[in-house]
């Protein structure tokens, strides 16, 4: 398929997931899609931009670099990435964030308790479009193993936004902390999606392990590049303004590192402490640069990135097929490594 019809096809799997639904309760499902980009704040049917959609994209790569059919891992793909949405509607709720994607959060239109159910109706239904894997092909003992397998993923990201939240205002935290962190909340779900794409493809263990490997430092990757734009990324790329995590005294890689080793880490922590302007922002940049804290964090970056390509070509793809589709996963990865915004 072209990248044009795996979105189609990837947005039409997570479709098929909701139920028809009666008139007292269509307006629930509604607020759900408008999350989505299905609908606009008034419910009428929209078409807003997804994403990337990379993680079910890397759930139908896997399952085909390991040799299996990805039109049967559409219904996973649909599941894990209602499974992400779920994770960004109850984010913003968590973060208290009134946008999402240049539109109102869910939560922001409906409120707070409408937000909390709507979440628990996608994260429902995550489930649901994952049982339909028994319907597109897959053994029932192998769609169950994927079931399991996702529940213990969830868990994962559970404990990542459950240390996120422990960390907020924390100033003595450490890199290895923050690395823990997002080793659950961000990369955790990536590593899953190529794992279990290779479950439905019945792949064995070491392709198994090899994928997730991939994901896992694919996914850490991209998350320390984000942390580095947030801070030096240039504005006209990145569509934030300069230096925009120090404005929001995020505790992103870059200040949990000048935290724990700038030789003015007291004066930082003290910046952090009160509302930022121009001149703190100014500061806390010079002490970041004192630091080193932009090499460290892309020589972290670096470290992943390897790591993810190296655990790539441990993949041994059975046909042509699955070693083109092994190449697809291989550029996608490289457009994520580097990017500028």
């Amino acid at each position: 398929m072209t990248a044009p019809e795996t979105r189609a096809s990837i947005q039409a799997a997570m479709r098929a997931a909701f139920p028809e639904a009666e008139a007292r309760v269509a307006r629930f499902y509604a607020i759900q899609e408008y999350h989505l980009g299905w609908r606009d704040e008034r419910l009428d049917p929209a078409d807003e931009d997804p994403g990337k959609l990379i993680r079910p994209r890397l759930v139908l790569m896997a399952c085909a670099a390991a040799g299996g059919d990805p039109m049967e891992a559409l219904p996973l793909a649909a599941g894990v990435q209602l499974l992400h949405d779920f994770s960004l509607i109850h984010d913003d709720i968590e973060d208290n964030s009134d946008t999402r994607r240049g539109r109102r959060t869910l939560w922001n239109i409906w409120g707070l308790a409408q937000g909390i159910n709507a979440g628990d109706g996608m994260f429902t239904l995550a489930h649901l479009a994952i049982h339909r894997l028994a319907d597109a092909g897959v053994p029932a003992e192998r769609a169950l193993a994927v079931l399991r397998r996702f529940d213990e993923i969830i868990l994962a990201v559970c404990e990542g936004q459950f240390l996120d939240i422990s960390f907020e205002g924390d100033l003595g935290i450490g890199p290895d902390d923050y690395l823990a962190m997002i080793a659950r909340k961000t990369a955790a779900l990536i590593a899953g999606s190529a794992e279990l794409g290779a479950m439905v493809a019945g792949a064995p263990a070491p392709t198994r392990a090899a994928l997730d490997e991939f994901g896992r430092s694919l996914g850490l990757a991209f998350q320390i590049e984000d942390d580095i734009l947030g801070i030096w990324g240039d504005p006209e790329l990145t569509g934030k303004p300069r230096a925009a995590d120090l404005y929001r005294r995020k505790l992103s890689l870059p200040v949990v590192h000048a935290l724990a080793t700038a030789p003015a880490r007291a004066e930082l922590a003290a910046l952090y402490g009160r509302e930022p302007d121009d001149a703190a922002v100014g500061r806390a940049l010079a002490i970041l640069d004192e630091a080193g804290s932009r090499a460290f964090c892309l020589e972290v970056a670096g470290t992943h990135h390897r790591a993810a390509f190296a655990a790539l070509d441990r993949v041994e793809p059975p046909t042509p097929a699955a070693a083109a589709a092994r190449d697809t996963m291989r550029a996608v990865a490289a457009s994520l490594i580097g990017r500028q915004a």
